[in-house]
C-alpha cells in the first residue's frame, strides 16, 4: 500500500505579478495577469488575487524579493516587460533578487515560440530561484501566457517539489524504489 505523504497533497501556492505602466495606473486592462491566475487554477494552484506593478524595476524587485522571502508562495509568474523596449525592465528585476538561475524554463518557452515566430528571438525572460520560490517571467501577451504556460506547466510540480525537498532529484519514488546502490538514492533533496 502506497500512502501520499502528506505534504505532497499540498497545493502549489502561486503569485501572478503583471508589470505594466499603464495597466498599473488604469489605462489599460491587465488581460494577461488573469489569465495565468486562470491556467494555474486548472492546474490545480492556490493562487491569490494578481498584482499589477508599473515597469519600475527597483518596485519589481521589492515585491518579487517580498513574495518569495515570505516562505508562503512556491511560484511567481509574472507577465510583461521581458522585450526590448526601454522600460521592459522584469528580467533585470528577477536576476537582482536571484539565488539561482533555471535557465531550461525561458530556454524551452523561447523555442516553442521560434517554431511560431522569429520574433521569439527577442524575448528576455528568465527563470530563478529566490530561497524555495521559482520565478518565471512570462510574455505580456495573454496568447502567448497560453502558449508558454503548456511549454513550462509539466515541470512546474516537480521543480516546486524539489523546492520543498519533497521531491527527488535524480528519479522518481518508484525508480528509487525499483533501483540498487547510488548516493542520491533515497536522499530527499
Amino acid at each position: 500500500m502506497n500512502e501520499i505523504p502528506p505534504s505532497a497533497a499540498r497545493a502549489l501556492r502561486a503569485a501572478v505579478v503583471t508589470a505594466s505602466d499603464k495597466a498599473s495606473v488604469g489605462l489599460r486592462e491587465d488581460a494577461s495577469g488573469p489569465t495565468l491566475v486562470e491556467l494555474l487554477r486548472q492546474l490545480g494552484a492556490d493562487v491569490g488575487a494578481a498584482k499589477v506593478v508599473p515597469d519600475e524595476q527597483p518596485q519589481m524587485e521589492e515585491l518579487l524579493a517580498s513574495l518569495a522571502d515570505s516562505g508562503e508562495i512556491d511560484l511567481v509568474l509574472t507577465t510583461g516587460g521581458t522585450g526590448l523596449a526601454p522600460r521592459d525592465r522584469t528580467p533585470e528585476a528577477t536576476l537582482a533578487v536571484a539565488d539561482m538561475l533555471v535557465p531550461g524554463f525561458a530556454e524551452a518557452m523561447r523555442a516553442a515560440s521560434f517554431a511560431v515566430t522569429p520574433h521569439a528571438m527577442l524575448s528576455r525572460a528568465v527563470a530563478v530561484v529566490r530561497k524555495r520560490t521559482l520565478i518565471i517571467n512570462m510574455p505580456g501577451s495573454p496568447k502567448a501566457c497560453r502558449e508558454h504556460f503548456t511549454v513550462i506547466a509539466p515541470a512546474l510540480k516537480h521543480a516546486v517539489e524539489t523546492l520543498r525537498g519533497e521531491a527527488y532529484e535524480c528519479a522518481s519514488p518508484a525508480i528509487l524504489d525499483a533501483a540498487a546502490g547510488g548516493d542520491c538514492l533515497k536522499q530527499p533533496v
